[in-house]
């Protein structure tokens, strides 16, 4: 008959190993994700440098008193190719999602980084846009909202597993209606996108955060590292997402214009 201590102790370390594997795990998908937050800011913020001149001299175009559009900001923000670099976001997640499962795990990442950068290059007209004090007083908030949401889905011993199908249907929901304000140019219809899509994307933070830490629990077991360095990636995208999403929505609420 096997001794009860000896099955108590090693059901113990297997517990104690699954939590250290969980938390390492967890540490890598935060610090990818901030890598790739770093990524995209500092891609934002060169590019929107190089995107005005205050000398009119060779200027493309007129963008306020004092300041011009480049020939590189022409293209980004009132050529056609806006529309492009506006959506190549999009087509990247696509892309990448039907692609992961045929990429290395060190592939996936630097995958990732290259999209970070294209979507830096995508919202870097808020420098132009808003004031610098906005734009970094709305990325503290976000970033202190972003951390309690994700602690609590990380601790919470409730099921939000059922959030997942509604509040995708919502993310769906929120881009078709984006896209038609882009031609109706409603103000009260940009103000409720703004405001459904902080709580969407506020839920999608907790709802991914549980959703990673599960999914660890239930793969952990078998050791697949190649797995789990592509879960890792897969979960800081997600995140990734979720928090530049809340940003952009948060800014349009309460962000200062130039």
């Amino acid at each position: 008959m096997a001794d009860v201590n000896t099955i108590r102790t090693g059901a113990g370390s297997r517990t104690a190993a699954i939590d250290e594997g969980l938390r390492a795990h967890m540490n890598k998908v935060y610090g990818t994700m901030s890598v790739g937050m770093l990524i995209t800011f500092a891609a934002a913020w060169a590019i929107s440098g190089l995107a005005v001149t205050s000398d009119p001299a060779g200027a493309t175009a007129a963008l306020r008193e004092g300041q011009y559009l480049t020939d590189l900001g022409y293209a980004l923000y009132a050529s056609p190719l806006k529309w492009v670099i506006m959506f190549a976001p999009l087509a990247f997640i696509f892309g990448f999602g039907a692609g992961i499962n045929r990429m290395s795990a060190a592939t996936a990442q630097l995958v990732f980084y290259a999209f970070a950068f294209v979507m830096g290059l995508s919202i870097s007209s808020i420098f132009l846009v808003y004031t610098g004090a906005s734009i970094i007083q709305v990325f503290l908030a976000t970033s202190v909202a972003f951390a309690g949401l994700s602690l609590w889905g990380y601790t919470t011993k409730k099921d939000i597993s059922a959030w997942g199908s509604f509040l995708i249907m919502g993310v769906i929901g929120l881009i078709v209606v984006s896209i038609i304000n882009i031609f109706i140019q409603s103000p009260a219809m940009a103000f409720a996108i703004s405001a459904i899509g902080v709580l969407i994307f506020a839920g999608l933070t907790a709802y991914d955060t549980q959703r990673i830490k599960t999914e660890y629990i239930a793969h952990a077991q078998h050791g697949d590292s190649e797995w789990l360095g592509k879960a890792a990636i897969m979960g800081a995208l997600n995140l990734y997402l979720n928090f530049i999403n809340m940003f952009m929505f948060l800014l349009q609420l309460f962000g200062s214009r130039e």
